[in-house]
């Protein structure tokens, strides 16, 4: 019995004067330190090996006996599927100031090097080249720079033991340039051209007919009202999903087309898409009511079949101006048989490439219940670049003019001209009065904003 008092109080005695060593309340939680590489070589950064390619000679640079490295953090993940046989590493896991592709033959580089994990780059034996809008490392192979082998990847890629937490660069899409290509970003405030998400045609990420090899929609900056393309491969495993409805936050990696025409994002999984049911930011559209029986008086009727001049258009009171003084506007285009309106800015030069074309006046004041309608068709699509609005009072400059914009249906259409076809818009207008124009605006500029519309058989109808 002693002999448990003794255990007892030595016991009591112990946690005493434990107790008695601590001189505060607070206990601090060890930070974990950073692992570290028992790396030895000579370090460069990614922005100064970039700078070996001179993209006025276009020759790939290839590094020999140089014994130099770069350092960078994963940004890519093919693990949905969306990036294949490349990795994706920017300078630093935080206010990174560049970016880098680098080309491997392996489709499952998630598993070892994964979102985060820092890796040595050994550059001697690799080229560096300029593809796809992009700077890009790997084995050259007459004369283009292809994937390093399976049995040369433990050679030039070192991995780290670090695995850094990654924060997203915050900007907006009027923002984007050189600096930010292959960084990962984050767009705050977005949300889908409204064309896109319709509940009669609400569109996927990348599994529409017209979708070849990628699919792109576009992405609109409620901030700014700019416009980007968000690029998904058709051999991603979410492609099939439907692109959700409101608007919200997204973080991906910013990076050129395949044809290096314009700046798309690339998602690694889809859940690096922020959507609540948020209002969106639509403009405010003009709402008489959704009437859509066309009536039997003809208020006003063009179907371009007598306009094989464009010029032919003034005579007939049409107002067809490039508002920035750059020759190209609204002009007849023609396709088996079929006579239309057509604009496009591509290879104008023109940025930006600002046309109005304008119906002339159709008076109201002599019927009710009118319906406006017309046909439009997208090609080479690369973004939605056109609107449609109506004024009653027109001052003969569209600038100087007080415009309501109309709810119409703007296609999306193919990267091409692949399964083109007319997509019709009826919209009610009879809470308008006196003499009314109907406008058709292009907005676009030259590379990445020169999307093809094709306008036809505009009509006004009432009783």
């Amino acid at each position: 019995m002693k002999a448990i008092f003794f255990f007892r109080g030595l016991l009591i005695s112990i946690i005493f004067t434990l107790i008695s060593c601590v001189n505060t309340d607070d206990f601090e939680i060890p930070t974990p330190e950073v692992p570290e590489d028992d790396f030895d070589g000579v370090i460069s950064s990614i922005s100064a090996i970039k700078g070996n390619y001179k993209p006025l000679i276009g020759d790939i640079y290839t590094f020999q006996n140089t014994d130099t490295y770069i350092v960078g953090y994963v940004v890519s993940s093919d693990e949905a599927g969306n990036f294949y046989k490349k990795l994706i590493l920017q300078d630093k896991p935080e206010n990174p100031s560049s970016g880098i592709q680098i080309l491997i033959d392996d489709s499952s580089l998630s598993d070892f090097y994964e979102f985060g994990r820092k890796v040595y780059v050994k550059l001697d034996g690799l080229s560096l080249g300029y593809n796809n809008g992009s700077h890009q490392l790997g084995i050259q192979n007459r004369g283009e720079v292809v994937v390093i082998p399976q049995s040369l990847i433990d050679e030039h890629l070192i991995r780290s033991l670090e695995k850094a937490e990654i924060k997203p660069l915050q900007i907006d899409i009027v923002d984007f340039n050189e600096t930010y290509k292959n960084i990962y970003i984050r767009l705050e405030d977005v949300q889908f051209n409204r064309n896109l998400i319709r509940e009669e045609q609400r569109y996927t990420f990348a599994a529409e007919v017209t979708d070849q090899y990628d699919g792109e929609r576009q992405l609109e900056s409620c901030l700014s009202s700019s416009a980007v393309m968000l690029s998904t491969s058709t051999y991603s495993d979410f492609k099939s999903l439907l692109l959700p409805q409101f608007s919200g936050n997204l973080n991906g990696v910013l990076t050129r087309n395949f044809y290096d025409d314009h700046y798309v994002i690339v998602l690694n999984t889809p859940e690096d898409l922020e959507f609540m049911e948020n209002d969106r930011c639509d403009p405010v559209f003009l709402n008489c009511g959704s009437n859509i029986l066309q009536g039997s008086k003809q208020l006003f009727e063009e179907d371009f079949v007598g306009i094989s001049n464009e010029n032919i258009l003034d005579g007939r009171g049409w107002t067809n101006v490039n508002i920035n003084g750059g020759n190209e506007r609204f002009e007849d285009g023609i396709l088996n048989g079929n006579r239309f309106i057509r604009i496009s800015a591509y290879n104008t030069g023109e940025n930006p490439l600002e046309a109005w074309l304008i119906t002339p006046a159709v008076n109201l004041d002599t019927s009710t219940q009118e319906v406006l309608s017309f046909e439009i068709k997208a090609s080479y699509d690369n973004a939605t670049i056109l609107s449609v609005l109506v004024t009653t009072d027109f001052t003969g400059n569209p600038l100087t003019t007080n415009w309501q914009t109309l709810e119409a249906n703007i296609p999306v259409g193919p990267a091409s001209q692949y399964g083109v076809s007319f997509k019709k818009s009826i919209l009610d207008i009879s809470c308008l009065t006196g003499k009314v124009n109907i406008a058709f605006k292009y907005l676009g500029a030259v590379p990445d904003k020169t999307t093809t519309y094709d306008i036809d058989n505009i009509r006004i109808t009432g009783n």
